[in-house]
């Protein structure tokens, strides 16, 4: 178990090692067995963290909250709009001043070409852990949750299965690309073969895709690209289809808008289910647009594992929390 996590920032998903990943998922299920024994585990305890939102959120805020009251601690809930960072409050001050007010931030900033920079810039300027609750490239969170999703549903040798992350239609927003991002960064350095499906304008970032072909590489698993929904679901043992913008691709609303509509029947549905392994399973990191995204009878199906995986957003981060603010 590697033990030097203290005073860390956590804002990339390869800021910690593999080995330093597989630590936080065995302090995740033992803090999620204590959870269930209602045994205290009040770790940081008079620990503050400050939450620093210019994102909305349900789970994020909520599992970060009371995860700090769960280890004994207090989350501190900031919202950039209503405070002086919406009118001059810089990074450097952000940093300098809320590591010295808190014990660690945790920062949420989704805007593309922004949020990513926004949070590096004041990691380096705090004396206290950095956490990245999502930005424009990662969700690192999100993906330790969905690792211990997938240990408790298919066990922790992962050699041979088959890992699909696609691109699913949604009408609601041009969504954040930091989810599928983290997930093909980390997911081949534990054994899965990850292939990414989207139409190709829905790219991902070219330096990201390098990394997850480095990953693989070194891990001899596999990476792949295909351009079907049902190619890419066949014989996939997880199932992690989801929206994202194709923002590698463009920034202006009404491209997005039009470049999405030609996309419709990339939806989630029983019928794609069925090219997937009898036992796969579906994962999605919520909220989904329901019957657009995903249909009911999926989501809701004998293959949903999704509030198991919204469950693990708790265990996963008190762990992180844990280890670096101790």
């Amino acid at each position: 178990m590697i033990t030097n996590l203290r005073g860390r920032n956590l804002i990339s998903d390869l800021d910690f090692t593999k080995e330093e990943v597989e630590t936080v998922m065995e302090v995740a299920f033992d803090l999620k067995m204590r959870r269930a024994l209602g045994q205290p585990h009040a770790l940081l305890d008079d620990k503050v963290l400050a939450m620093l939102f210019f994102f909305s959120s349900t789970r994020t805020r909520c599992s970060f909250e009371a995860g700090m009251a769960q280890l004994g601690g207090h989350a501190a809930f900031v919202e950039s709009k209503s405070t002086q960072i919406s009118h001059g409050d810089t990074e450097k001050e952000i940093g300098e001043i809320l590591g010295r007010y808190f014990d660690g931030l945790a920062i949420r900033h989704c805007d593309w070409g922004i949020g990513n920079r926004y949070l590096n810039l004041v990691a380096s300027a705090s004396r206290v852990p950095v956490l990245n609750m999502q930005c424009d490239f990662y969700h690192p969170h999100q993906c330790l949750a969905d690792l211990m999703t997938i240990w408790e549903k298919k066990g922790r040798d992962l050699r041979n299965k088959k890992m699909v992350v696609s691109w699913a239609y949604a009408a609601s927003y041009a969504k954040p690309i930091s989810v599928p991002q983290s997930l093909i960064l980390q997911m081949p350095r534990f054994g899965l073969d990850v292939t990414l499906a989207h139409p190709p304008e829905f790219e991902l970032m070219p330096e990201i895709m390098e990394q997850a072909q480095e990953q693989a590489r070194k891990n001899n698993t596999k990476f792949e690209v295909v351009h079907s929904m049902e190619d890419g679901f066949t014989d996939a043992d997880i199932v992690y289809a989801k929206s994202w913008g194709p923002l590698v691709t463009t920034s202006d609303p009404e491209d997005i808008k039009k470049v999405t509509q030609k996309y419709e029947s990339w939806i989630t549905d029983e019928e794609k289910m069925t090219l997937a392994k009898e036992d796969a399973i579906y994962m999605h990191p919520l909220p989904a647009d329901r019957n657009i995204e995903v249909t009911d009878g999926v989501i809701d199906g004998p293959h949903s594992v999704v509030f198991d995986e919204a469950e693990n957003r708790l265990h996963a981060q008190k762990a992180v929390m844990a280890l670096t603010m101790a």
